[in-house]
């Protein structure tokens, strides 16, 4: 089970995450939904260490999560990423073997098999010479799922996979989510739109800056909740999407 406790960040004196706290247990695809700003992306690099918290604690299994990281898989927004970077296709989802086989040494031939059946996964083996660079946003995103797929980790946290992708890539996407959840697996998965917080997802986590609702899809996405979280927007975002 992960379980966050009273986790807050604070950006030179902005509050980013209030004091929140949640816990997940395994087969789970758990979406965090929210306005822009809430601190969505900022609780999920809070989670995995990747920027200082003021307050909290993390803990996978009863250890702090931040001693298992190799049982976490990221995939953070695309505006981070440098897609100008020259690397191929296979190498990407080849540096998600790194803990397994080192830093300077060649693949192991169980690696490049993990490898491969990831990139076959998602569609992607055939393009596995291609530069990452040179595919559309929906082949880019298959491949950095590939890259979760072949760390084989147990927990997986998504900071808005489905920007920039086409329906196949979306629905393909979803597909690997149940299968992963099938096998147990916790995914977090932070949404850019309301109308993302389909019925794919078994729980929802509403937040803006903290937790406002946790739980199914009927308990959090209520008039009450979205207008705490949205304000004067909620109006306008529940007639224009498919909730």
């Amino acid at each position: 089970m992960l379980e966050v406790q009273d986790l807050a960040v604070n950006y030179r004196g902005v509050v980013a995450v209030e004091n929140i706290s949640f816990s997940l247990a395994p087969g789970q695809i758990v979406g965090i939904i929210g306005p822009n700003g809430a601190g969505k992306s900022s609780l999920i690099k809070a989670i995995l260490g990747l920027i200082p918290v003021q307050q909290g604690r993390v803990t996978f299994r009863s250890r702090a999560l931040s001693r298992q990281l190799a049982q976490v898989a990221y995939i953070p927004q695309r505006a981070q990423i440098d897609w100008d970077y020259p690397i191929t296709v296979q190498n990407v989802a080849m540096m998600a073997r790194i803990r397994h086989t080192g830093l300077f040494r060649a693949p192991s031939r169980q690696s490049k098999v993990i490898v491969q059946n990831a990139l076959e996964r998602v569609g992607m083996w055939e393009l596995r010479h291609r530069q990452i660079g040179e595919l559309s946003g929906g082949q880019q995103q298959r491949v950095f799922l590939a890259q979760a797929l072949a760390q084989e980790a147990e927990l997986f946290l998504f900071d808005e996979p489905f920007v920039g992708v086409d329906k196949k890539t979306e629905a393909m996407i979803f597909e690997v989510f149940d299968q992963l959840k099938t096998e147990g697996k916790i995914l977090l998965v932070v949404g850019h739109e309301l109308r993302e917080a389909s019925r794919e997802y078994d729980r929802f986590l509403l937040i803006n800056k903290k937790l406002i609702a946790n739980g199914s899809r009927s308990e959090v996405i209520t008039p009450e909740n979205l207008q705490q979280a949205y304000g004067d927007n909620v109006i306008f975002l529940t007639r224009n999407s498919d909730l």
